[in-house]
């Protein structure tokens, strides 16, 4: 849980005098001014008040937020461990801090403020947000990814925030926290190294694109990552990193950038690694084609309960983008070569628990098979590490 409400609030409570901050929002609106410490001593002059540093700071710090950030939860957006902030109505407010979700002791004055809130960050993504289109996604600048959904759909204004975080993590790191184990580890080094194409899977929060962007950075550095995203969240640290991110269509229904176009895109930039950073929609069809036509070691994240339900996934996808269920099952098995499944338990901690191999039934369908197993604080091969094993040799 972090430090409720983060080191700014206690200091701000001390510090700022509300009518005082309203009076001079007032000054900087009226003037068309952003809250810059000096156009805040402007605006207290002008109030004939007078505050050192620490008075002036402390009230950029509220109008910043209020103005520009994300008002009350900007303390929490501050926490380097807080990853989601959840907003239920005026007085119900959940964060992630890396424990599971926590309520905090958080209040706005009421739901119409929730809204407003609301409705200021979603046009900052260049979204749309009113009775006539109640929910809108996007990203702000600085990475934070927003969902928000209002009456009439919901009951209260709900606020949704993914903070993207810069911090990026080694092999060594996920070994020292437990992510995964010494075999586990070489593993993954092995399936990089072979260029052998893979999916993550997990369901949300599980760590999927922490994986991924720890595995994308052991990748040799003369090698060329294309990375296709819906939102940018995937942050390896690699030389040679190029970004497509899709764009949804505005306010008139034009303008959009689908991942299935990016896919085909980013075929014509000479990748070494085609990534897509999250699948869930008719791109898997252009990914698995790709990943058959000689463009190996190609990588992506996949929402999925468990590593046996990744064809049924996958066969729902490629079935959406106009392949019957046997072609989609064929594609697979010829594109990819390894699943590796993370969840979170209920400590919040983050663990690779499977690795599994894709093996073709009779009747043409597709089935993943354990190869490695978490058991415990240690992996154990399971009925398909022979068959992981002969992968890894062959592409020696």
């Amino acid at each position: 849980m972090p430090q409720a409400p983060a080191a700014a609030q206690p200091r701000q409570a001390r510090l700022v005098d509300r009518d005082l901050v309203e009076r001079v929002r007032t000054r900087l609106v009226a003037d068309e001014l952003s809250p810059t410490p000096a156009a805040v001593a402007r605006a207290l002059l002008s109030e004939g008040r007078v505050l050192g540093d620490a008075g002036v700071r402390s009230i950029v710090d509220v109008l910043h937020a209020e103005l520009v950030g994300l008002g009350p939860l900007q303390p929490y957006a501050a926490d380097p461990d807080v990853t989601d902030i959840l907003v239920v109505g005026h007085d119900t407010v959940w964060v992630d801090a890396g424990q599971g979700l926590h309520r905090v002791p958080l209040a706005f004055l009421d739901d119409e403020a929730v809204l407003q809130l609301a409705q200021r960050l979603a046009a900052r993504c260049s979204r749309r947000l009113d009775a006539a289109q109640p929910f809108a996604d996007g990203q702000l600048p600085g990475g934070v990814r927003l969902h928000a959904v209002i009456p009439p759909v919901s009951e209260h204004p709900c606020l949704s925030l993914r903070l993207a975080r810069a911090q990026a993590f080694t092999l060594d790191d996920l070994l020292r926290l437990g992510t995964v184990d010494e075999r586990l580890a070489a593993v993954m080094r092995a399936v990089l190294d072979r260029r052998l194409a893979f999916l993550v899977s997990g369901g949300t929060g599980s760590g999927k694109t922490t994986l991924l962007s720890t595995l994308l950075g052991t990748v040799p550095r003369d090698e060329r990552i294309v990375v296709v995203e819906d939102t940018s969240e995937l942050a390896p640290q690699h030389p040679h990193l190029v970004r497509l991110q899709g764009r949804p269509p505005n306010i008139e229904g034009q303008g959009e950038v689908s991942l299935r176009t990016l896919v085909r895109q980013a075929l014509r930039m000479r990748p070494d690694r085609l990534v897509v950073g999250e699948v869930r929609g008719a791109e898997v069809v252009d990914l698995l084609a790709a990943l058959n036509t000689g463009h190996e070691g190609g990588c992506g994240t996949l929402h999925a309960n468990a590593p046996r339900d990744v064809p049924a996934r996958v066969e729902a996808l490629g079935m959406a983008g106009g392949l019957d269920r046997l072609a989609v099952h064929s594609q697979l098995s010829a594109a990819i070569d390894v699943v590796v499944h993370v969840v979170r338990d209920g400590f919040g901690v983050r663990r690779v628990q499977t690795v599994g191999v894709l093996e073709r039934a009779p009747d043409g369908t597709v089935a993943v098979i354990d190869a490695l197993v978490r058991t415990g604080s240690a992996c154990v091969p399971g009925p398909g590490w022979a068959a992981l094993q002969r992968m890894l040799g062959e592409r020696a």
